[in-house]
């Protein structure tokens, strides 16, 4: 799969959710669109992901 325009390898049936915690994304803070879809947080741990997948994690970060 493609997370922001790198290739990344992922385990057969890992989930939205495990991918964001395990990579250390703050779920409150990050909007992801899969295959040009939106994904809502309410489905991230329904979400499977699949090696074809193209990934755009949006990152918010606070600051003044």
């Amino acid at each position: 799969m493609q997370v922001n325009g790198i290739e990344k390898n992922i385990d057969n049936g890992v989930t939205l959710m495990q991918y964001l915690s395990n990579e250390g994304y703050k779920i409150a803070r990050v909007v992801v669109e899969i295959n040009e879809e939106i994904i809502s947080k309410s489905n991230y741990e329904n979400v499977i992901l699949n090696k074809n997948d193209l990934i755009e994690i949006i990152n918010f970060v606070g600051g003044g």
